[in-house]
């Protein structure tokens, strides 16, 4: 790897362009091949998601309905086990009264229905993004109907993909003035962005707390059954069950999902069967308590008490928000038909049966559901009360990874290894991610030893997940589904009436034990921003400091400097202008490759992107210049991956761009406005069957950028490099120009050009930047850039490395941006 040091000022611009704060930075023209996106809408949204009529495929809903049961429903199902517990713990101590009991039943109840059945199953599930759900679904499907992104490099050209534009089309004058008002102030999208991070962080926050609050509360069975043993024994089992949780987590969710329903349903059906019990031999009247007359008398006699005590009830729908965070995993029908049939039921008729037989055993609220459990089938169902809440640990630390693999899409989050566990798209592995949530959740259990405390911090972030749920959804209706404002003002003061009150009786708790959620959010909160906030500076200077076209193609096809044999590939994240670490590297060193390539990777708001959608292609100049442009586009869930034949991927798709280029003028930058030429759609799916160059496979080399280089140094480096990493070797594709007196001569001279350099070589050249605040900044500029930025660039993966670039090919342009 070589490196050049550069040491350069920012230009003085005090007003970026007005577009780096909108939806869209760079514009820049699309012409797609006919046929080659070969995906219209209707198509992607019969393979995405089920049948418009549900009934024409209920075999398939079905089977996804059953398997939701293990990935989403874990959490919330074993809710029963600290629900009474952590309502009547506390101020309530002094109200532990059947009247109170039947109350809190009828509070339960009546949140399961308002909340996971209404609000989620009825509305939320109904707003997806190609299928995918969660805020950032919420969040994507916004920016694309209104100018709220602040993401930087946005084009016109996504707007041609064919996710983009799925959901409701068309302007409704209603909300026009409300659309233009959070366009315009640059504010507002900002906030809005805030709040989705803030909700993303709460979530992380309960892959922290959700292990430990449900192994602790199912563990404590043994105490209650073998009273010898100490609350220090139940805790070290405890912790032995949460080390061995996470260090199963880097197998993946597929080797050990197939137990995963069978041990929820079975836990569900277990619970419903002790709640029908339980309900007909201790106390059939609590069938009463379904009536919302109990919730006026509960708060009659408890008072300001009963109010503060919703920050145990709103545990009985801790893990709702699993139900849209993993939509894209099933399909909405068979997630409703799950919760609506199975789960629903199920819930109710457990803690109707815990409410009965406390009613008549008040003395058993401390350990209310094993206390409520027959001795005949106690440990059965200890066992499986146990594996339950090991599956509904599992389901929020899988969430919890692909949250962060979608903050760092959006270039909120460091890069961090991510590891596809499965063919699967959704199954992935974080491992310092994973061993960080360890260690937290190991603190958390340690150091609070109490669940009570733990629900106050798992409530409070629940509940926020959901209050900002709302918020969005509010504006998905009014932007994206255009209805009436009336109507969803109706639906954020209904939902917010009630989570209002909810999530007011949480804070209140802060002190005992709530604080920790909030610690752990803003302090992730702060990681997001300060990153984000790098990053977006970092991309206005390149946007800044573009090297001006004009000037560069005024030095003639050689650029003033030797054009050596090869292909330069640079990375950056411009996707029009030349970067400046070009100017840098060629100042320094007056020799480049004979083709170059521009290549951009970059995340787009969609969740997806076909891979028939993934290049654009176009020329930088002239032909004769032989300079191109790549942008690889990617969508927020997509998996990043090289497999090893970008490189071949690269070159076939510039020889068919050089092919289109000669029987569709208009793609010719001659013809165009602007001296970046215009771009194509690439598909790399009918590459092999039309491409205009013979491709062949030889013997397996290690790395084919210089496998046929004349380099007695390159190849010893090359000799060397095998020895070292024999497990890097893969098979080298070999590229040939067929007899073609029918080519044009230029094209053919360009194909073969394009050739000739790859079998010489290809490097990669990346700038290894350093951000740095300057002098005249603010204090608070300063710590975010030189102390966060820095210590956040220095500690997570290098791009090269995210981006698979081999090192030995690797040269590294050095800069100090002073922003």
């Amino acid at each position: 790897m070589y490196q050049v040091g550069i040491n350069h000022e920012e230009d003085s611009l005090e007003h970026p362009p007005s577009s780096a704060a909108g939806g869209r930075q760079e514009s820049t023209d699309t012409v797609g091949k006919e046929g080659q996106s070969g995906q219209t809408l209707q198509e992607r949204r019969k393979r995405k998601l089920p049948s418009k009529y549900p009934l024409l495929n209920i075999s398939r809903n079905l089977v996804l309905a059953y398997q939701s049961l293990g990935v989403v429903y874990g959490d919330l199902s074993t809710s029963p086990l600290y629900v009474y517990r952590s309502i009547f713990d506390g101020k309530l101590q002094d109200y532990q009264t059947p009247e109170a009991i039947f109350g809190a039943f009828s509070l339960i109840f009546w949140t399961i229905t308002l909340i996971p059945l209404l609000k989620y199953v009825f509305f939320v599930l109904s707003a997806d993004d190609n299928g995918e759900g969660g805020s950032f679904a919420l969040y994507s499907l916004l920016c694309r109907h209104a100018k709220f992104s602040l993401l930087p490099n946005q084009q016109a050209a996504d707007e041609e993909l064919s996710a983009y534009r799925y959901g409701y089309s068309g302007q409704s004058t209603s909300c026009l003035q409300l659309k233009r008002f959070l366009e315009k102030h640059k504010k507002s999208r900002t906030v809005l962005l805030i709040i989705v991070l803030l909700g993303a962080c709460m979530v992380i926050g309960d892959g922290v707390l959700t292990p430990a609050m449900s192994v602790i509360s199912s563990m404590s069975g043994i105490k209650a059954a073998a009273e010898h043993l100490s609350h220090d024994g139940v805790l070290f089992l405890s912790c032995i069950i949460l080390v061995g949780l996470f260090a199963l987590q880097h197998s993946g969710t597929h080797r050990v999902g197939f137990l995963f329903a069978p041990i929820v349903l079975i836990w569900l059906i277990s619970i419903m069967i002790i709640g029908l019990y339980n309900t007909v031999v201790w106390n059939p009247k609590v069938v009463a308590a379904l009536s919302p007359y109990y919730i006026v008398k509960f708060f009659r006699e408890t008072g300001k008490d009963g109010w503060i005590s919703l920050g145990g009830v709103l545990l009985s729908v801790a893990g709702t928000e699993a139900m849209y965070a993993d939509l894209g995993h099933f399909s909405a029908f068979s997630m409703r038909i799950t919760f609506a049939f199975v789960v629903y039921p199920c819930l109710v008729i457990q803690y109707m049966g815990q409410a009965a037989f406390l009613s008549k055993n008040i003395d058993s609220l401390p350990n209310s559901f094993y206390s409520s459990i027959p001795d005949k089938v106690y440990w059965p169902v200890f066992v499986i009360a146990t594996l339950a809440a090991i599956v509904g640990s599992q389901s929020i630390i899988t969430a919890t990874f692909s949250i962060v693999k979608q903050c760092n899409a959006l270039g909120c989050f460091p890069r961090v290894k991510i590891v596809h566990t499965s063919k699967h798209r959704g199954q992935i592995y974080v491992p310092e991610i994973n061993w960080i949530l360890m260690i937290l959740t190991l603190v958390v259990a340690i150091g609070f030893q109490d669940t009570t405390l733990i629900g106050n911090a798992y409530g409070l972030a629940c509940m926020t997940v959901m209050f900002i749920t709302t918020f969005l959804m509010t504006l998905v209706i009014i932007f994206v589904w255009q209805r009436n404002i009336v109507f969803a003002t109706s639906f954020l003061l209904f939902f917010w009436f009630i989570e209002g009150f909810y999530l007011s009786s949480a804070v209140i708790k802060a002190p005992q034990g709530g604080w920790v959620s909030l610690l752990f959010s803003l302090v992730l909160l702060a990681v997001m921003l300060v990153w984000h906030y790098g990053t977006r500076k970092k991309y206005k200077y390149d946007l800044h400091n573009k090297v001006p076209l004009k000037w560069l193609l005024g030095l003639g096809p050689s650029l003033g400097i030797v054009r050596v044999p090869g292909i330069g590939l640079i990375y950056s994240e411009l996707v029009t202008g030349v970067p400046p670490i070009f100017s840098h590297f060629v100042t320094n060193l007056p020799a480049f490759h004979n083709v170059l390539v521009f290549v951009c990777v970059k995340s787009v708001p969609v969740p997806h992107v076909s891979s028939d959608e993934r290049f654009l292609i176009g020329r930088v100049g002239p032909r004769a210049y032989r300079m191109y442009r790549c942008i690889v586009r990617y969508g927020y869930k997509d998996a990043q991956q090289d497999d090893g034949n970008f490189e071949d991927l690269l070159i076939q798709s510039l020889a068919e761009f050089i092919q289109m280029e000669a029987v569709e003028p208009q793609l010719s930058s001659s013809e165009s406005p602007s001296l970046d030429g215009r771009m194509a759609v690439i598909s790399t799916r009918t590459l092999q069957s039309s491409s205009p160059l013979i491709i062949s496979d030889e013997d397996f080399v290690t790395c084919s950028s210089i496998q046929s280089s004349k380099s007695q140094t390159l190849q010893s480096l090359r000799s060397s490099y095998e020895d070292e990493n024999p497990e890097v070797r893969r098979r080298r594709v070999r590229f040939n120009l067929p007899e073609n007196p029918g080519m044009d001569p230029e094209v053919r001279d360009e194909l073969l050009d394009l050739v000739q350099a790859k079998e010489a070589g290809v490097a990669y050249i990346m700038g290894h930047s350093y951000v740095k605040a300057r002098r005249s900044s603010s204090f608070w500029k300063k710590l975010a850039v030189d102390v966060g930025y820095t210590f956040l660039r220095k500690n997570c993966r290098c791009t090269a490395v995210a981006l698979n670039i081999p090192h030995i090919s690797l040269i590294e342009v050095g800069m100090i941006y002073y922003v």
